[in-house]
């Protein structure tokens, strides 16, 4: 019987609370090459006409998977595998019943062998447990020529914006007595380790640095910050002050027009099965 660790039962709690964050946050951010993240994962996918089998790993809401069905109409098999229930059940009011959705953990996936053409995932990854036995997952259900695109992260907010959050965040959370809670592999905070980690199961690697712009007010700023993982482990005062020292910390960095010059750093992976 799986016994989940401390992290992945913060993150199964936070999505059966908040479904739908992720979307909400990077879905109308651009890179210069792309409209958002999700269509940069979408524009990975071969350009030839033939049916594919497409899973999503930790799908979310389904928002990448309708994406797909948009662009490919009557092209892709579609399957989604997500941990949280209650963002499958987004999925699910938003997908066709022709699209598969399965709650399950990537670690132990259902899913037949080499039963999957490609395999996506966006903003996932990064923090799964035992990356090793996930990457295995994904090769042992790949076809021989499938491959996998996943987004991951890269660096927090970029830019002035994002030292000053970040210098505010660690006073605030030590005066808060906030406990550690490590998410994912440390390999995973670079591009070596992710290349590292592939090496076993995969050939042809490539790694993209991407960008997302973004220029919130700080009204949009922090209700996209108020989303994210290691502030809703905050207490609600400490939740208070964060906000209050951060607008105070960020307030000569400003446009004319009350907004912030920032952005996200991701990292786009690509990478086909190894032949034995």
């Amino acid at each position: 019987m799986h016994l989940p660790s401390p992290a992945e039962r913060f993150l199964e709690d936070f999505h059966q609370r908040r479904p739908g964050t992720t979307s909400v946050a990077f879905a109308h951010l651009c890179s210069e090459q792309h409209a958002s993240s999700y269509a940069a994962l979408a524009a990975t996918l071969p350009s030839s006409s033939a049916s594919l089998s497409v899973l999503d790993l930790a799908c979310g809401n389904g928002y990448l998977l309708e994406l797909l069905e948009q662009l490919y109409p009557q092209r892709l098999q579609l399957t989604g595998v997500d941990l949280s229930q209650a963002e499958l059940d987004e999925a699910r009011a938003r997908l066709p019943a022709s699209v598969s959705l399965i709650k399950e953990r990537a670690q132990a996936l259902s899913l037949g062998t080499a039963s999957v053409d490609v395999v996506v995932s966006h903003l996932a990854l990064m923090l799964m447990d035992d990356i090793e036995q996930v990457l295995s997952e994904i090769r042992r259900v790949l076809r021989k020529d499938g491959k996998v695109a996943t987004i991951v992260g890269r660096g927090f907010l970029l830019g002035a914006v994002g030292e000053a959050y970040l210098q505010v965040f660690r006073q605030v959370a030590q005066q808060d007595a906030l406990a550690h809670l490590p998410m994912g592999d440390p390999r995973m905070r670079t591009e070596e380790g992710w290349r590292a980690l592939f090496s076993a199961d995969f050939e042809q690697v490539t790694v993209q640095d991407i960008d997302v712009a973004w220029q919130p007010d700080f009204a949009e700023l922090w209700q996209s910050l108020s989303a994210t993982y290691d502030v809703d482990r905050l207490t609600p005062a400490a939740r208070v002050q964060l906000q209050e020292r951060f607008k105070t910390a960020i307030d000569h960095l400003p446009h004319t027009d009350g907004t912030f010059a920032t952005g996200w750093g991701l990292r786009l992976i690509q990478a086909h099965p190894r032949q034995c």
